[in-house]
């Protein structure tokens, strides 16, 4: 499918988007070298911890994380910068040993950006194996035609005003299963007409449960809902639960 245009009333792209081909490779080089040099069959693993998740249909449900380094991405209101680079390299069966322990059948893959990995593949279809209900969050920045399909995709389709909206690959929207789910963060009103467009253009409403979030501390939540009654479209409106519970910096949570 063709990308849409961003909308006239977006931020400029990311610094990366609008820069030489060349200069854009290198700073794609840097966002990648947390995993040089990884041995195949280990992940480079930042946190592993057990909270209630934040969002999502399954939010308020205990969840394992597994937080995996590295992103190729720079969203403008990213808050989990503190993946992008710090990490230790953990074999599969290191990590499966650890969620085990954590316990209580849900586990979520995020990052960073988890598809970067092959092994988050291995992982997940492991996870899967041991009867664990497995989420991936995902940037949509990935291809994500290898992940297997008893796990449930979290697609992040990256707005306007993210900077990233260029990133977005498309054809993941075509792989969309009905246990899957379409997420979109947005930072301004510009933000939801585009979101909206995307729903309606590639039919997602009749696919699987579409989330609308708001930049956390940008917009208003209250005014977003209104947008969303507006709308009459099946939207799902989440706000981020870890957020209210604990303070919106901390870690581990």
């Amino acid at each position: 499918m063709e990308p849409l245009e961003p909308s006239p009333a977006a931020p400029p792209m990311h610094d990366v988007a609008r820069i030489e081909p060349r200069a854009a490779s290198n700073a794609l080089a840097r966002r990648l070298r947390p995993l040089e040099g990884k041995e195949a069959g280990t992940l480079m693993v930042h946190e592993v911890y057990k909270s209630i998740q934040g969002e999502s249909t399954f939010a308020g449900l205990p969840c394992v994380f597994v937080r995996l380094t590295a992103c190729h991405l720079r969203c403008v209101y990213c808050d989990t910068a503190h993946a992008f680079k710090h990490g230790r390299a953990m074999a599969l069966d290191a990590v499966l040993d650890e969620v085990e322990k954590l316990g209580g059948g849900l586990v979520e893959l995020t990052g960073g950006e988890p598809l970067l990995q092959d092994e988050a593949h291995p992982l997940m279809a492991a996870l899967a194996d041991r009867g664990w209900t497995v989420l991936l969050e995902t940037s949509g920045g990935v291809a994500t035609d290898r992940v297997d399909p008893r796990v449930r995709i979290i697609l992040d389709v990256k707005t306007p005003a993210s900077g990233e909206v260029d990133a977005n690959v498309w054809p993941n929207l075509d792989r969309l299963k009905p246990t899957d789910e379409v997420k979109f963060v947005l930072g301004d009103r510009p933000d939801f007409d585009w979101a909206v467009d995307v729903i309606r253009r590639h039919g997602l409403a009749a696919r699987c449960p579409i989330l609308m979030g708001a930049v956390f501390g940008r917009v208003d939540p209250t005014e977003l809902a209104g947008w969303i009654l507006e709308s009459g479209l099946p939207i799902r409106l989440q706000v981020q639960l870890h957020k209210i519970l604990w303070d919106p910096k901390a870690r581990g949570v």
